[in-house]
């Protein structure tokens, strides 16, 4: 009858399947976690821990975290001074073809790396579609630190400019109305108003940048090679020492992991600073407004 109490036998099964259901997501989160834990421990059982410093200490090693910072801090100034005022612009403007444009931004984050770089070949290789006026201009780009760069730029800025766009859409139109209202011009208005109030949203998109730019090595390898001094990065290096010195590629992994874990702890701080302090979505929401 409607409005019947349940018995005990249906309490009873009831408990039952909950439980059931439980146990089985409980299972699938066992073997998730323990399937991407596996590879982790086994890089730190794996490798000699009491001489990861000497191998670190390698001459080889210290060349390589040289190309590995200098190419990104070149890569991530250019991202920040380029790619903000892009990601301003797209947030605050709409025209026609906007929608398509950030759709064309947002294609590296999906593009595989060695179309990556290939792509750059063509662009900027001998007898690409830029490498020969380039070249006739004394400018050659492949396999110098420049490509390192060049490649480092385009595989993690769209990350950048995805969370900047996000960030400038989710600051209260209201208050950059009010700004120029009161007198100030659009620079003012981005200075002061627009740039601070986004840039919880900002930092949390440059961390990622620069973890996906730390760890980058398809479209590197292709279009920069792995050039010891010039252009090997930490990740090429891991590539090469397979053969060469396992125990030195598992050190340079272990350095890896340790970097990779700390920019992911800086994100989810600044990610939940940021969600204490403004409204900024995470790289992962979807635009407010995707409309061209």
């Amino acid at each position: 009858m409607p409005g019947e109490r349940p018995t005990g036998a249906r309490r009873a099964r009831r408990r039952a399947r909950s439980a059931g259901f439980t146990a089985l997501l409980a299972l699938c989160a066992g073997v998730t976690v323990t399937f991407l834990a596996i590879p982790l421990v086994a890089l730190f059982a794996e490798t000699p821990l009491a001489d990861v410093p000497d191998l670190l200490g390698d001459p080889a090693v210290r060349d390589i975290l040289v190309v590995t910072a200098r190419t990104n801090a070149i890569a991530n100034a250019l991202i920040l001074l380029v790619g903000t005022p892009t990601a301003y612009l797209l947030a605050t403007r709409r025209f026609p073809g906007r929608a398509a444009l950030i759709t064309l931004i947002e294609l590296p984050l999906v593009l595989p790396p060695a179309v990556a770089g290939i792509g750059l070949l063509a662009a900027f290789g001998a007898g690409g579609l830029l490498g020969d006026p380039l070249a006739d201009a004394g400018i050659v780009l492949p396999f110098t630190e420049w490509a390192v760069i060049l490649a480092v730029t385009f595989v993690a800025s769209p990350f950048y400019l995805r969370q900047g766009i996000a960030s400038f859409e989710s600051v209260d139109p209201l208050l950059p109305a009010a700004a120029r209202t009161l007198g100030a011009g659009p620079a003012r208005t981005f200075w002061r108003v627009s740039l601070p109030l986004a840039a919880g949203g900002l930092v949390a998109g440059w961390v990622l940048t620069f973890a996906r730019g730390i760890g980058e090595f398809g479209a590197t390898i292709m279009f920069a090679g792995n050039v010891r001094g010039e252009t090997q990065t930490l990740t090429l290096g891991v590539y090469e020492q397979l053969e060469a010195n396992f125990d030195l590629a598992l050190a340079i992994g272990v350095l890896l992991v340790l970097l990779s874990a700390a920019v992911l702890i800086i994100y989810k701080l600044v990610s939940s600073w940021r969600s204490s302090t403004s409204t900024s979505p995470s790289i992962f929401a979807p635009s407010a407004s995707r409309s061209s």
